[in-house]
């Protein structure tokens, strides 16, 4: 078994399109897969049609899961309703997320896959979103002791963006995978150019992945069996 966390430069960015491919990619090469999204807000009740699209349902797809209350749960076992930060949309419904129950959640369900198993931890916005009112989602990747997967976009101003998170990163011991810069409809610049410029300042493995294209098979290797 091994595991690795998703992390965003931001947020809406393709966290969710990036996790959802891997997890088919590892499906494909005939390795179990467990893909999750511990905290998720702007989610419609599961009795609404719209859940269909969340990004809860997106990753059970990416399984071969079909959503039910209990598949739901065993991937998503925080959800708010509200599109904001989670700590913020938590308060709006008088609830309250605290970190060390997040992290003991993710390490149960990491410790419980299946043997051989690649565990996917998709986290929340980017690696300074909230999460809780006092923590950060980088205090939650620290707290896992997990590498991570950054995401990218290639909107203009991206490039920054990853390069900052990746500094970010860096600079609090984190290990680093790679960067996957995943393509933004309607771009100014192709994929390719961000993935480029990313891979010459920040020195790391730089998976470039355009919309409706399959995780590339020789980049498996950044889920270690």
């Amino acid at each position: 078994m091994s595991a690795l966390f998703i992390a965003g430069a931001g947020t809406e960015i393709g966290k969710t399109y990036v996790t959802a491919a891997l997890a088919r990619a590892v499906r494909a090469a005939g390795r179990p897969v467990v893909a999750l999204k511990p905290v998720a807000s702007g989610v419609p009740p599961l009795t609404d049609p719209d859940f269909r699209t969340s990004d809860t349902a997106v990753l059970l797809a990416a399984q071969g899961l079909a959503v039910t209350p209990e598949t739901v749960a065993a991937c998503t076992p925080w959800r708010f309703a509200a599109p904001l930060s989670p700590d913020l949309a938590a308060a709006r419904e008088g609830r309250r997320l605290a970190l060390p129950d997040l992290v003991a959640w993710c390490e149960g369900a990491v410790a419980a896959a299946p043997a051989g198993a690649a565990v996917l931890v998709e986290g929340v916005g980017g690696v300074m979103s909230p999460i809780t009112p006092d923590a950060t989602g980088l205090a939650w990747l620290k707290a896992l002791r997990l590498p991570a997967l950054l995401v990218s976009g290639s909107y203009l101003g991206a490039i920054s963006h990853a390069l900052t998170a990746v500094e970010t990163l860096r600079a609090h011991a984190v290990t680093l995978r790679a960067v996957v810069v995943s393509e933004t409809p309607n771009a100014p610049t192709p994929p390719e150019t961000v993935a480029e410029a990313v891979a010459r300042h920040a020195g790391v493995r730089v998976v470039c992945l355009g919309r409706g294209a399959a995780f590339p098979a020789g980049a498996l290797d950044l889920v270690a069996a």
